[in-house]
């Protein structure tokens, strides 16, 4: 079977045991990818890395990983870290408490250099603004490059988050928002952020082996990203790592996502300087690995 038909067929859905046997040479890149690889984001264009430093490992209720282990100046110096190693997407969410360490890092970045992601549970117009106007001045930044509905379950999430999406929308005329979509965490969820032409960028789950991700078999959530690339949608891979389960996987998750050419980039969260400078490592070896 030839590499194209490979990576469309329901092959990639290999499940933990399949690890030991991982078809290396079928997800090779004939051009060596890098964390610091430019990447245009979705029908607005914004620039990002092909990697983002996620900060929401186990984020909830205001705290993570991150936060918990690093602090303010500890998380903010790892984004200058990624900063100084090309990594200038920045991933953050008003869930994970991250705003205040995103605001400390652009203390030392040029601001016009990185992109910020924030996401809001926002639902109605008031609440849109509201946070708008909050999350601006927890990040100290006048704009917010990317802006996401978080955790969108309901295959009906555009009747309950009418008002949020006209405000964003607004926001993006007026160059408060460079642009919006929203992360999906379930199948039906993603299928109409697919058909959704508010959708700019949508934030998915993929792994090679279907954890923690919208559909156990990647081969059928790929069908859905193939429909959102087709729409002109960016795309931004999560759970790449399987929320942690396939930490000890990372060559072959990397090189599973690096092949799917519907993901433009993906988030990873660290936890340290050593794990983030790892990654960006593994990244370009993986890419090419036969």
């Amino acid at each position: 079977m030839k590499r194209r038909q490979f990576l469309h067929s329901s092959a990639p859905a290999l499940g933990l045991a399949a690890f030991h046997n991982f078809p290396h040479a079928l997800y090779a890149n004939g051009v060596k990818k890098q964390a610091s690889d430019r990447v245009k984001l979705g029908p607005m264009g914004v620039e990002v890395s092909r990697l983002a430093m996620g900060t929401g490992t186990n984020g909830s209720g205001g705290s993570s990983n991150q936060t918990k282990k690093l602090g303010l100046h500890g998380l903010a110096d790892l984004f200058r870290a990624g900063y100084d190693n090309g990594v200038t997407f920045f991933d953050s969410a008003d869930q994970y408490g991250t705003h205040p360490h995103v605001k400390q890092a652009l203390k030392a970045v040029p601001r016009e250099k990185v992109s910020v992601l924030s996401k809001t549970h926002a639902s109605t117009a008031d609440e849109m603004k509201a946070d708008l106007d909050r999350f601006r001045r927890e990040l100290g930044t006048d704009y917010l490059d990317i802006v996401l509905l978080h955790c969108m379950i309901d295959g009906n999430w555009p009747e309950r988050k009418k008002g949020a999406m006209e405000v964003l929308a607004e926001a993006r005329e007026k160059g408060i928002v460079r642009t919006h979509g929203v992360s999906c965490h379930t199948l039906e969820a993603l299928k109409t952020a697919a058909k959704t032409d508010w959708v700019q960028v949508d934030l998915a789950r993929i792994n090679p082996a279907g954890v923690a991700m919208d559909h156990k078999d990647p081969a059928v959530v790929l069908e859905v990203l193939r429909q959102m690339k087709a729409a002109g949608k960016g795309i931004i891979g999560m759970k790449i790592l399987g929320a942690g389960k396939l930490r000890h996987k990372p060559d072959e998750c990397l090189q599973y996502v690096l092949a799917q050419n519907v993901v433009d980039c993906f988030t990873i969260g660290s936890e340290s300087r050593e794990e983030l400078l790892d990654l960006t490592r593994k990244i370009p070896a993986a890419s090419v690995r036969g």
